[in-house]
């Protein structure tokens, strides 16, 4: 589809200027934050490894700087592939020129990146099989990196480039799944290996297919509403040449634009902070792989939930026969790849391994002072015990309330001792999709402006697509559901245009449509042959 294939049936003279030139100085600004955001990142890198004492190869570094690119590279097309979403609205109602536009969406985009949880980037990394986890430093660590990141670039830019709103959430979680499942295909037959984690697909799928429908439904109800409660007529007309809104719709404009902005950078920026993580905990485990900003404060807490869990574990154990740390490892490794946990032998496992865990961590003094020796195994168990609380509720025990809780508090603390984000890489990430945001967005701003209706969007119907748009994204990320800004804006502005009776443009919505369809088979069928290719090839 190109640019002309489909176009408002009155193309007038209200059709905002979209090829304004930003000017040498905003590209000299550009370059020195993008110059920046990399000089930065290297830093603390280093910074980081130097505080542990770790070392590296050279060619370690030589991988970890070409995935550290690819993963920001990933949120940079990010950035003008999904946000150009949320500044469609204000350039079509004149509320703001089209660069202003792009560069105040950027810049909220990179603060919504920096108070962000990490709930969603770890969702994400749930999905992925426990062995390429836990090995991820390994051959197929990086392959799995390579072949994810570059599957979802590689389709995100293609869709790009035809002018089809496109998910760059669910590009990347097909790929997801598609390393998972070839990860399984290629295993021999003797070994069982896991694929994708399909109740946690299930969950993200449910998200990424209810939140367009909300936003089309909730988005038209918005619209009904405000025709119902604000009798105001210019809030419900085209705008009139060139001339911007009055003072109080631009500026209702301007802060749903800016709504949608934060929360898709609090959202679609968690993915690549994960995906960062993970290359991080690889290349320098000693460094990344426990959260060594964890106060000794905390330790207390840590080894009483242990002592509560571990209680849970052995009154279901049911007299299984005693294991060592080995055996209980293999025991509980075993039982995640299978999701078949519910066995007294992996409760005895689980005792053990928070037993271990305890004591490692105790004789160290904290999580902070566990030495590089040590780290991948108490990484790996703690891993692997959080993991298997998370999905024994799944396998059909029956814990009493009490139990429940302790389980939860326990998996809590687990997950505190291993999972967090250095400012560094949020900063770097924000970096990238700020910069991506002003870059590129021509494509996908005209498709939401004229494409979508046939008549030219009003200012009522463009605060209502946002409006809904922030609310959404902004509950998916309270909740760690990674969701597509694209699928619910585009579907929150056809959602305004059925209830305004202005009439679909039917063959830019199956475009749309088809592009969410082949999405996730196309991702899965690209990160798969990439991932076996590379496993070939590393």
């Amino acid at each position: 589809m190109t640019d002309a294939a489909i176009s408002l049936p009155h193309a007038h003279a209200g059709r905002p200027h979209l090829d304004s030139n930003a000017g040498k100085g905003t590209a000299i600004v550009f370059v020195l934050l993008l110059l920046g955001g990399l000089v930065y990142a290297g830093y603390g890198f280093v910074n980081d490894i130097q505080n542990v004492h770790e070392t590296l190869a050279v060619g370690a570094f030589g991988l970890l700087g070409l995935a550290l690119l690819i993963a920001l590279g990933f949120e940079f097309v990010n950035g003008f592939h999904d946000t150009a979403n949320a500044v469609a609205t204000v350039i079509y109602t004149h509320s703001m020129p089209p660069v202003v536009a792009v560069i105040w969406s950027g810049c909220f985009n990179f603060l919504g990146v920096l108070i962000s949880t990490g709930a969603v980037a770890y969702s994400i990394i749930t999905l992925l099989p426990v062995d390429l986890i836990l090995q991820v430093g390994s051959a197929a660590g990086y392959a799995m990196i390579f072949a994810l990141l570059i599957a979802a670039i590689v389709w995100n830019l293609g869709t790009w480039a035809l002018g089809i709103p496109n998910s760059s959430s669910h590009a990347l979680i097909g790929s997801v799944m598609g390393v998972g499942l070839a990860n399984q295909l290629m295993a021999p037959a003797s070994q069982h290996t896991a694929g994708v984690d399909w109740a946690q697909a299930i969950s993200v799928g449910e998200a990424l297919l209810f939140s367009p429908l909300m936003g089309f439904v909730f988005a038209g109800l918005l619209l009904l509403l405000m025709r119902a409660l604000i009798h105001t007529p210019t809030l419900y007309s085209e705008p009139k040449g060139n001339t911007p809104p009055p003072l109080w719709i631009r500026a209702t404009l301007i802060f749903t634009c800016t709504a949608v902005s934060f929360s898709h950078g609090g959202n679609d920026g968690q993915k690549g902070m994960g995906l960062i993580m993970l290359i991080l905990i690889g290349v320098a485990p000693t460094a990344y792989a426990l959260n060594r900003t964890m106060p000794d404060s905390a330790m207390p807490a840590f080894f009483h939930s242990e002592a509560a869990a571990e209680q849970v574990f052995t009154a279901h154990a049911q007299g299984a026969p005693a294991m060592n740390a080995d055996q209980a490892r293999e025991q509980v490794g075993a039982a995640l790849r299978a999701r078949d946990l519910n066995h007294p032998a992996v409760y005895e496992g689980l005792s053990v391994l928070s037993q271990d865990i305890t004591n490692q961590v105790r004789n160290y003094g904290s999580i902070s002072h566990v030495p590089a020796a040590a780290t991948p195994n108490v990484r790996n168990d703690m891993y692997l015990t959080a993991d298997s609380i998370r999905l024994l509720a799944k396998s059909g025990p029956k814990f009493t309330d009490a139990e429940g809780a302790s389980l939860k508090a326990y998996q809590t603390n687990l997950q505190n001792g291993t999972r967090f984000i250095p400012g560094w890489v949020k900063v770097a990430v924000a970096i990238a999709l700020g910069l991506g945001t002003m870059v590129g967005w021509k494509r996908i701003v005209v498709t939401v402006g004229e494409r979508i209706g046939k008549t030219h969007l009003t200012y009522a119907q463009g605060a209502s697509a946002e409006l809904v748009a922030a609310a959404t994204i902004g509950a998916a990320e309270l909740y760690g559901l990674p969701v597509s800004t694209t699928h619910i804006l585009s579907s929150g502005v056809a959602g305004t245009m059925a209830a305004n009776k202005s009439g679909l443009q039917w063959s830019t919505i199956r475009s749309i449509a088809s592009a969410w369809v082949l999405t996730l088979p196309a991702a899965m069928l690209l990160a798969g042959v990439l991932y076996w290719a590379l496993r070939v090839v590393i």
